[in-house]
């Protein structure tokens, strides 16, 4: 379990279970290089400034992704 004292939450990404889905969280306390924090259920976290946050959102809308989510 990790602890998430001091961050606000954002996101749970799936939340129809209580198996710890992944969640987005913002660290206010962090330096700015290290503000978003993402959680995943095996107790696991990432790190990344809101920049690299914004890249990773901007590819994904841009497809970036997609063809991972079509091999799965």
């Amino acid at each position: 379990m990790i602890d998430t004292t001091g961050l606000q939450h954002v996101a749970t990404f799936c939340g129809q279970c209580n198996c710890g889905c992944p969640e987005l969280y913002l660290d206010p306390a962090a330096d700015e290089e290290r503000r978003v924090v993402i959680t995943d259920d095996f107790g696991q976290r990432i790190q990344m400034s809101l920049g690299q946050l914004a890249d990773l959102v901007a590819d994904a809308r841009n497809g970036v992704l997609d063809a991972v989510l079509a091999q799965a």
